[in-house]
Protein backbone atom coordinates (compact mmCIF):
# COMPACT_ATOMS: atom_id res chain seq x y z
CA UNK A 1 0.00 0.00 0.00
CA UNK A 2 1.58 3.63 -0.53
CA UNK A 3 2.53 5.74 2.10
CA UNK A 4 -0.49 8.32 2.44
CA UNK A 5 -0.48 12.28 2.33
CA UNK A 6 0.71 14.69 5.07
CA UNK A 7 -0.63 17.19 6.80
CA UNK A 8 1.18 20.35 6.23
CA UNK A 9 -1.36 23.07 5.56
CA UNK A 10 -5.38 23.43 6.31
CA UNK A 11 -7.09 21.10 4.23
CA UNK A 12 -10.01 21.78 2.32
CA UNK A 13 -14.21 20.57 2.87
CA UNK A 14 -14.75 17.77 0.07
CA UNK A 15 -17.87 19.66 -0.19
CA UNK A 16 -18.66 23.55 -1.34
CA UNK A 17 -19.64 25.17 2.01
CA UNK A 18 -21.70 28.05 2.95
CA UNK A 19 -22.06 30.73 5.99
CA UNK A 20 -24.88 30.69 8.29
CA UNK A 21 -25.78 33.41 11.09
CA UNK A 22 -26.21 30.83 13.62
CA UNK A 23 -23.84 30.29 16.69
CA UNK A 24 -21.05 27.72 16.17
CA UNK A 25 -21.42 24.19 17.92
CA UNK A 26 -17.54 23.89 16.85
CA UNK A 27 -16.02 27.01 18.23
CA UNK A 28 -17.34 28.83 21.42
CA UNK A 29 -17.94 32.31 20.76
CA UNK A 30 -18.40 31.88 17.18
CA UNK A 31 -21.51 33.31 16.13
CA UNK A 32 -21.49 31.45 12.60
CA UNK A 33 -21.70 28.15 11.19
CA UNK A 34 -19.81 27.21 8.24
CA UNK A 35 -21.84 24.26 6.84
CA UNK A 36 -21.34 22.29 3.85
CA UNK A 37 -23.99 21.58 0.60
CA UNK A 38 -24.52 19.31 -1.52
CA UNK A 39 -22.19 20.09 -4.21
CA UNK A 40 -18.94 18.38 -4.22
CA UNK A 41 -16.15 20.76 -4.76
CA UNK A 42 -13.63 21.52 -7.71
CA UNK A 43 -10.63 20.73 -5.48
CA UNK A 44 -12.01 17.71 -4.59
CA UNK A 45 -12.90 17.11 -8.26
CA UNK A 46 -9.79 17.93 -9.76
CA UNK A 47 -7.91 15.55 -7.15
CA UNK A 48 -10.21 12.58 -8.13
CA UNK A 49 -11.93 12.38 -4.89
CA UNK A 50 -13.70 9.27 -5.99
CA UNK A 51 -10.60 7.14 -6.17
CA UNK A 52 -9.01 8.21 -3.03
CA UNK A 53 -8.37 6.29 0.36
CA UNK A 54 -10.89 7.58 3.45
CA UNK A 55 -9.36 7.81 6.61
CA UNK A 56 -10.39 8.64 9.56
CA UNK A 57 -9.74 12.27 11.05
CA UNK A 58 -8.80 12.11 14.41
CA UNK A 59 -9.05 14.94 17.21
CA UNK A 60 -5.68 15.98 18.26
CA UNK A 61 -2.94 18.22 17.98
CA UNK A 62 -0.72 17.63 14.37
CA UNK A 63 2.69 16.65 14.85
CA UNK A 64 5.50 16.02 12.19
CA UNK A 65 8.98 13.70 12.47
CA UNK A 66 11.91 15.17 10.84
CA UNK A 67 15.61 15.30 11.74
CA UNK A 68 17.05 17.52 14.14
CA UNK A 69 20.80 18.05 15.93
CA UNK A 70 21.06 14.82 13.45
CA UNK A 71 18.28 12.42 14.68
CA UNK A 72 14.83 12.14 14.31
CA UNK A 73 12.71 14.21 16.36
CA UNK A 74 9.34 15.34 17.21
CA UNK A 75 8.13 18.80 15.67
CA UNK A 76 4.75 20.62 17.43
CA UNK A 77 2.94 22.80 15.20
CA UNK A 78 3.70 26.23 16.22
CA UNK A 79 1.31 27.95 18.72
CA UNK A 80 0.57 31.03 17.42
CA UNK A 81 -1.56 32.00 20.50
CA UNK A 82 0.49 31.55 23.81
CA UNK A 83 -0.49 32.77 26.64
CA UNK A 84 1.52 35.51 28.15
CA UNK A 85 3.50 33.56 30.22
CA UNK A 86 4.21 30.98 27.56
CA UNK A 87 5.00 33.89 25.11
CA UNK A 88 7.50 35.55 27.34
CA UNK A 89 9.07 32.43 28.09
CA UNK A 90 9.41 30.94 24.92
CA UNK A 91 9.54 33.33 22.79
CA UNK A 92 13.65 33.65 21.80
CA UNK A 93 13.55 29.79 21.66
CA UNK A 94 10.43 29.99 19.27
CA UNK A 95 12.43 32.23 17.10
CA UNK A 96 15.61 30.33 16.80
CA UNK A 97 14.06 27.14 16.37
CA UNK A 98 10.95 27.04 14.05
CA UNK A 99 11.13 26.42 10.52
CA UNK A 100 9.61 28.17 7.77
CA UNK A 101 6.29 25.91 7.57
CA UNK A 102 5.56 26.52 11.26
CA UNK A 103 6.70 23.78 12.98
CA UNK A 104 8.92 23.52 16.12
CA UNK A 105 11.11 20.89 17.47
CA UNK A 106 9.73 19.34 20.89
CA UNK A 107 12.92 19.38 23.44
CA UNK A 108 12.90 17.43 26.28
CA UNK A 109 12.80 19.96 29.50
CA UNK A 110 10.09 22.10 27.34
CA UNK A 111 6.88 22.94 29.52
CA UNK A 112 4.97 24.08 26.45
CA UNK A 113 5.38 21.26 24.57
CA UNK A 114 5.27 18.37 27.80
CA UNK A 115 2.56 16.45 26.02
CA UNK A 116 4.54 16.16 23.06
CA UNK A 117 7.39 14.93 24.84
CA UNK A 118 5.74 12.70 27.65
CA UNK A 119 4.90 10.19 23.72
CA UNK A 120 9.17 10.25 22.87
CA UNK A 121 12.00 9.21 24.28
CA UNK A 122 15.51 10.25 22.33
CA UNK A 123 17.75 8.47 23.99
CA UNK A 124 16.24 5.41 22.72
CA UNK A 125 14.52 7.18 19.87
CA UNK A 126 11.17 6.03 20.28
CA UNK A 127 8.02 6.50 20.08
CA UNK A 128 4.09 5.91 21.64
CA UNK A 129 1.91 4.89 18.91
CA UNK A 130 -1.53 4.00 18.52
CA UNK A 131 -2.43 1.97 15.38
CA UNK A 132 -4.26 -1.04 14.33
CA UNK A 133 -2.39 -4.29 15.20
CA UNK A 134 -0.69 -5.64 12.20
CA UNK A 135 -2.12 -9.48 12.27
CA UNK A 136 -5.92 -8.55 13.52
CA UNK A 137 -7.51 -4.85 12.25
CA UNK A 138 -10.02 -5.32 14.47
CA UNK A 139 -7.52 -4.95 17.52
CA UNK A 140 -5.61 -1.78 18.08
CA UNK A 141 -2.16 -1.87 19.45
CA UNK A 142 0.02 0.88 21.67
CA UNK A 143 3.51 0.03 20.58
CA UNK A 144 6.93 1.65 20.96
CA UNK A 145 8.29 2.59 17.04
CA UNK A 146 11.56 3.55 16.45
CA UNK A 147 11.51 7.28 15.05
CA UNK A 148 13.55 6.28 11.83
CA UNK A 149 10.34 4.75 11.17
CA UNK A 150 7.95 7.17 11.35
CA UNK A 151 10.58 9.93 9.36
CA UNK A 152 8.87 12.89 7.23
CA UNK A 153 5.49 12.04 8.37
CA UNK A 154 2.61 13.35 10.59
CA UNK A 155 0.73 12.32 13.24
CA UNK A 156 -1.98 13.30 15.63
CA UNK A 157 -1.48 13.48 19.83
CA UNK A 158 -4.44 12.60 21.37
CA UNK A 159 -4.93 11.86 25.09
CA UNK A 160 -5.86 13.61 28.76
CA UNK A 161 -4.54 17.56 28.16
CA UNK A 162 -5.73 17.79 24.15
CA UNK A 163 -8.49 19.23 22.51
CA UNK A 164 -10.68 18.30 25.81
CA UNK A 165 -9.98 14.60 25.20
CA UNK A 166 -12.81 13.71 23.34
CA UNK A 167 -11.32 9.72 23.45
CA UNK A 168 -11.22 9.85 27.67
CA UNK A 169 -7.53 8.89 28.06
CA UNK A 170 -6.34 8.50 31.65
CA UNK A 171 -6.89 10.66 33.99
CA UNK A 172 -5.65 14.45 35.67
CA UNK A 173 -3.77 12.42 38.24
CA UNK A 174 -2.79 9.77 35.96
CA UNK A 175 -2.46 11.46 32.08
CA UNK A 176 -2.24 9.63 28.72
CA UNK A 177 -1.08 10.46 25.12
CA UNK A 178 -0.49 8.78 22.40
CA UNK A 179 0.49 9.25 18.92
CA UNK A 180 -1.42 8.41 15.57
CA UNK A 181 0.25 8.54 12.39
CA UNK A 182 -1.98 10.28 9.47
CA UNK A 183 -3.83 7.80 7.61
CA UNK A 184 -3.59 4.99 10.18
CA UNK A 185 -7.29 4.22 10.61
CA UNK A 186 -8.72 3.59 6.85
CA UNK A 187 -12.19 3.72 6.25
CA UNK A 188 -13.46 0.12 4.58
CA UNK A 189 -17.10 0.96 3.95
CA UNK A 190 -18.18 4.67 2.92
CA UNK A 191 -21.42 5.05 1.24
CA UNK A 192 -21.10 7.21 -1.74
CA UNK A 193 -19.83 10.61 -1.81
CA UNK A 194 -23.65 12.37 -1.31
CA UNK A 195 -24.51 14.56 1.63
CA UNK A 196 -27.62 12.79 2.62
CA UNK A 197 -25.74 9.26 2.20
CA UNK A 198 -22.27 10.72 4.53
CA UNK A 199 -24.98 12.52 7.03
CA UNK A 200 -26.92 8.77 7.04
CA UNK A 201 -23.59 7.21 7.82
CA UNK A 202 -21.97 9.55 10.28
CA UNK A 203 -25.61 9.09 12.07
CA UNK A 204 -26.16 5.33 12.35
CA UNK A 205 -23.28 3.38 11.48
CA UNK A 206 -20.85 2.41 14.36
CA UNK A 207 -18.11 3.39 12.15
CA UNK A 208 -19.67 6.94 11.30
CA UNK A 209 -18.94 7.40 15.17
CA UNK A 210 -15.90 9.64 14.12
CA UNK A 211 -14.89 13.46 14.00
CA UNK A 212 -14.49 13.28 10.50
CA UNK A 213 -12.95 11.82 7.29
CA UNK A 214 -10.07 12.34 5.42
CA UNK A 215 -9.68 11.57 2.12
CA UNK A 216 -6.04 10.81 0.77
CA UNK A 217 -5.62 11.51 -3.21
CA UNK A 218 -3.06 10.01 -5.41
CA UNK A 219 -1.61 13.33 -5.77
CA UNK A 220 -0.90 13.81 -2.42
CA UNK A 221 -3.80 16.34 -1.66
CA UNK A 222 -5.54 15.74 1.40
CA UNK A 223 -9.68 16.89 1.59
CA UNK A 224 -11.74 16.46 4.70
CA UNK A 225 -15.08 16.83 5.91
CA UNK A 226 -16.34 17.38 9.69
CA UNK A 227 -18.78 16.52 11.21
CA UNK A 228 -19.89 20.37 12.07
CA UNK A 229 -20.06 20.35 8.55
CA UNK A 230 -23.39 18.44 8.34
CA UNK A 231 -24.10 19.88 11.42
CA UNK A 232 -23.58 17.05 13.47
CA UNK A 233 -22.07 17.44 17.27
CA UNK A 234 -18.56 16.87 18.20
CA UNK A 235 -17.16 15.35 20.88
CA UNK A 236 -19.75 12.55 21.42
CA UNK A 237 -19.91 9.82 24.17
CA UNK A 238 -18.95 6.83 22.22
CA UNK A 239 -16.66 7.29 19.56
CA UNK A 240 -15.42 4.40 16.98
CA UNK A 241 -11.90 4.49 18.53
CA UNK A 242 -13.11 3.62 21.78
CA UNK A 243 -14.94 0.28 20.27
CA UNK A 244 -12.03 -1.70 19.92
CA UNK A 245 -10.49 -3.71 22.04
CA UNK A 246 -6.74 -2.90 22.19
CA UNK A 247 -3.48 -4.72 23.49
CA UNK A 248 0.46 -3.41 24.84
CA UNK A 249 3.00 -4.28 22.69
CA UNK A 250 5.99 -2.67 24.13
CA UNK A 251 8.89 -5.15 23.82
CA UNK A 252 11.11 -2.85 25.71
CA UNK A 253 13.03 -5.87 27.91
CA UNK A 254 16.24 -4.47 26.93
CA UNK A 255 15.41 -0.99 27.94
CA UNK A 256 13.02 -1.08 30.80
CA UNK A 257 15.39 -0.36 33.65
CA UNK A 258 16.68 2.68 31.86
CA UNK A 259 13.77 4.47 32.04
CA UNK A 260 12.66 7.39 34.60
CA UNK A 261 9.79 5.68 36.73
CA UNK A 262 7.02 8.20 35.93
CA UNK A 263 7.41 8.35 31.88
CA UNK A 264 5.07 6.49 30.21
CA UNK A 265 7.69 4.21 28.03
CA UNK A 266 8.09 2.52 31.57
CA UNK A 267 4.33 2.43 32.73
CA UNK A 268 3.48 0.57 29.54
CA UNK A 269 6.29 -1.70 29.73
CA UNK A 270 4.75 -2.98 32.94
CA UNK A 271 1.36 -4.02 31.46
CA UNK A 272 3.05 -5.35 28.28
CA UNK A 273 1.33 -7.84 26.65
CA UNK A 274 -2.25 -7.29 28.04
CA UNK A 275 -5.15 -6.49 26.55
CA UNK A 276 -7.83 -3.80 27.11
CA UNK A 277 -11.57 -3.88 26.02
CA UNK A 278 -11.28 -0.20 24.62
CA UNK A 279 -8.70 2.21 25.11
CA UNK A 280 -10.52 4.52 28.35
CA UNK A 281 -9.98 1.15 30.25
CA UNK A 282 -6.40 1.87 30.08
CA UNK A 283 -5.04 2.88 33.58
CA UNK A 284 -1.73 3.37 34.28
CA UNK A 285 -1.57 3.38 38.07
CA UNK A 286 1.98 5.76 38.89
Amino acid sequence: MRRLGSVQRKMPCVFVTEVKEEPSTKREHQPFKVLATETISHKALDADIHSAIPTEKVDGTCCYVTTYKGQPYLWARLDRKPNKLAEKRFKNFLHSKQNSKGWVPVEKNNKQYCWHSSVVNYEFEIALVLRHHSDDPGLLEISAVPLSDLLEQTLELIGTNINGNPYGLGSKKHPLHLLIPHGAFQIRNLPTLKHNDLLSWFEGCREGKIEGIVWHCSDGCLIKVHRHHLGLCWPIPDTYMNSKPVIINMNLNNYVYAFDAKCLFNHFSKIDNQKFGRLKDIILNV
